[in-house]
């Protein structure tokens, strides 16, 4: 017999029951709790179907909140759901995502949503540049609107008042950006359509200018090289720059190096992915010359368990300045940076005939893709380790100023 508004305001859970069940018509039934210390009942509204040849339950909402007459209409529109093809539960999860990503139905709350979904395997620093740049840059100009109200036109309009003041690279990130977020919000029904595919930055936006970190040229190496070996300041510098320019790492890489990363007998420096700017842990085969340089720096360690600590805090490394301002009192501001190293060395290797793949595995120029990266963090290791040797050989002959021999390809 159908329930009654009556029946459903008198209905109770026996005392010695854990719940009792009121049934309606068309698998709908008031699930009765007993009563809590307060002596009050919960009542739960639950429709009982069949989906996929299981039995399966979908909660309607509570009694008084929700009416019979109200309970039954949401029963009635499960089942047309389920007559679609829908799984009615399924449904309901979905549109629960979808409202809750939909929270103040505006960009910025789909765009907090996501960066609460994207940062997790980010590095701190990555993902507070992300939102900082986010909350610079975009929500101020798009934050407020309704997420899928937003067009391609208004994107562009931000991505253009960005380019206004000589910021191209992040005009571009920040669109990248958008088109991710809008990618989730599309993915949990919160948009229909992705704005940012609508126009293609390179048409709208200006193209990037290229720009290089100085360097020296190929025939400058050998009096940079003497005065490295001579320079006069400190001697953590001098080690600094002597193995910058034996294994051409990253700046931060290096001053960031710590001596439990070294193995001196196996000749080989481990860079963990976590200091990495691929975020993929890194081999740096070590030449004699780069090993020898490393037992007489260990000579000068400390209690610090950094290569290269900072002069006031030990816990510390020491800065990116610390480097440039060697290359400066040597003569070379402007001419030459730490990262100026790895440009030399690539250009060298290359013309010397050495294979393009090791060469920027060797600068960790790695794919993003994670099952490349696993791959690519040993492979060609041999080959590697001769390519190394072979330039520390070249940067010997160089500096002494003799009779320069070739590098030759293995």
């Amino acid at each position: 017999m159908p329930l009654t508004d009556t029946a459903c305001k008198n209905a109770r859970c026996p005392a010695d029951k854990a719940r009792a069940r009121f049934t309606d018509s068309g698998g709908l039934y008031l699930e009765v709790m007993p009563p809590n210390a307060d002596g009050k009942a919960s009542k739960h509204w639950r429709w009982k179907y069949r989906y996929g040849g299981k039995e399966k339950r979908l909660a309607l909402g509570s009694y008084p909140d929700v009416s019979l007459a109200n309970a039954r209409r949401a029963r009635d529109g499960a089942r047309d759901t389920l007559r679609a093809g829908s799984d009615p539960v399924q449904v309901k999860k979905d549109t629960k995502l979808a409202n809750t990503l939909r929270l103040g139905n505006t960009f910025e709350a789909a765009a907090r949503a996501w960066f609460d979904n994207w940062k997790g395997p980010r590095s701190k620093r990555h993902a507070d540049y992300v939102i900082r740049r986010l909350e610079a840059d975009v929500f101020p100009v798009i934050g407020a609107k309704p997420v899928a109200d937003i067009t391609a036109p208004q994107l562009l309009a931000m991505a253009k008042k960005i380019e206004a003041r000589g910021a191209q690279d992040i005009a571009r990130r920040c669109w990248q950006t958008c088109g991710q977020i809008f990618e989730y919000a599309l993915a949990h029904g919160a948009v229909e359509r992705n704005p940012s595919k609508d126009v293609k930055p390179s048409v709208a936006l200006k193209p990037r200018e290229k720009t290089h970190f100085a360097r020296v040229e190929p025939k400058e190496l050998p009096e940079l090289l003497r005065k490295i070996e001579a320079y006069p300041g400190s001697p953590f510098t001098r080690f600094a720059l002597q193995l910058m320019t034996l294994t051409f790492v990253r700046t931060g890489e290096l001053i960031g190096a710590r001596w439990d990363e070294f193995d001196l007998e196996a000749a080989e420096w481990r860079i963990p992915a976590a200091r990495m700017k691929m975020r993929t842990p890194h081999i740096v085969p070590l030449s004699t010359q780069a090993v020898d340089a490393l037992r007489c720096l260990n000579e000068l360690k400390g209690l610090s368990g950094l290569l290269f600590p900072g002069e006031r805090d030990h816990e510390k490394s020491m800065s990116n300045g610390t480097i440039l301002g060697a290359l400066k009192r040597m003569g070379y501001a402007g001419k030459m940076t730490g990262h100026g190293f790895r440009g030399v060395a690539s250009t060298i290797l290359h013309e010397q005939g050495y294979d393009h793949a090791h060469i920027e595995l060797q600068l960790a120029h790695m794919e993003r893709d994670e099952v490349s990266a696993a791959y690519n963090f040993a492979t060609y290791l041999p080959a590697r380790r001769k390519m190394m040797q072979a330039w520390a050989d070249h940067l010997d002959q160089l500096r002494r100023g003799g009779a320069v021999i070739p590098l030759r390809a293995a």
